[in-house]
C-alpha cells in the first residue's frame, strides 16, 4: 500500500467536532480518514461497521490476536469479526492507541468513580444518540446491542503485569494525528469523549478535526 503525499485538494469531507459530541460517517474504500487532535490529550472513541452490512464490525479480539500487540499504532490492521482487514493505520504522530479499556457508560462511571456519577454524559450515550438519528438503517435499526469492542484514540491505558488497567494522562499533544486507509466502505461512529472523572481528556474535553480524503 503507498501512501500518497497529504494534500489539502484531496480532501473530500473535513469537519470539527466538539467536546462530548458523536459524529458517524461513512469513508469509501482506499480513502484515507485522519483524526486530529486538535488541542492536545482528548480521547475519540470509535467503532467502525461495514456500511453494506452492519452485522460485521471492528473487534479488538482480532486485530490484538493477528497483530500480537495490545496497542495500535503506524501498520496495526483493524480487523472485522470475520477476520477482515477494515482499516490500516498509515500514519500515527501520537505513537500508540488503546483497544482495550472500553467506552465511558453510566454504568463505568458508577463502578469506577462513585453513584453520582452515574447521569454525566458518557461515550455510550453519545454512540445511541448518533444511532438514533441515523439514515444508515439496512433490515433493522442500529440500537444498543450494535456497540461492540472500541478503539480509544490518543487513550493512554498501560496495563500492568497483573492486567489492572490505568486510566493515565494522555501522550498526545495539539495537532497530533493518527490516519487510516479503509479497505472496505466503512461506516464510522465516533464519541469526542466527554470523561471528567479520569485524566484521559486532561479533565478538559476538546474539540477534534476529522478529515476524509483520496
Amino acid at each position: 500500500m503507498t501512501k500518497p503525499t497529504f494534500d489539502e485538494s484531496r480532501i473530500v469531507y473535513r469537519e470539527v467536532v466538539e467536546a462530548g459530541d458523536p459524529w458517524m460517517h461513512k469513508v469509501p474504500a482506499d480513502h484515507f480518514f485522519r483524526i486530529v487532535d486538535l488541542e492536545g490529550n482528548q480521547a475519540v472513541d470509535t467503532l467502525f461497521y461495514n456500511a453494506h452490512d452492519h452485522s460485521e464490525r471492528y473487534s479488538a479480539t482480532d486485530t490484538i490476536r493477528e497483530q500480537g500487540n495490545l496497542y495500535l499504532t503506524t501498520d496495526s490492521v483493524l480487523r472485522s469479526n470475520h477476520r477482515n482487514p477494515m482499516l490500516t493505520i498509515v500514519d500515527d504522530t501520537c505513537g500508540r492507541h488503546d483497544t482495550i479499556g472500553g467506552a465511558c457508560s453510566a454504568e463505568s462511571n458508577t463502578v469506577r468513580y462513585a453513584i453520582e456519577k452515574r447521569h454525566m454524559h458518557s461515550c455510550r450515550d453519545s454512540f445511541l444518540m448518533a444511532l438514533g438519528k441515523c439514515e444508515c438503517h439496512q433490515d433493522h435499526p442500529m440500537t444498543i446491542s450494535d456497540l461492540s469492542s472500541n478503539i480509544n484514540f490518543f487513550m493512554n491505558v498501560p496495563v500492568s503485569p497483573d492486567g489492572h488497567l490505568d486510566f493515565d494522562d494522555g501522550i498526545s499533544a495539539p495537532g497530533r494525528y493518527v490516519e487510516m486507509q479503509a479497505h472496505m466502505d466503512v461506516l464510522v461512529l465516533v464519541s469526542n469523549c466527554p470523561q471528567l472523572n479520569n485524566p484521559c481528556n486532561g479533565y478538559n474535553p476538546t474539540p477534534v478535526e476529522m478529515i476524509i480524503w483520496k
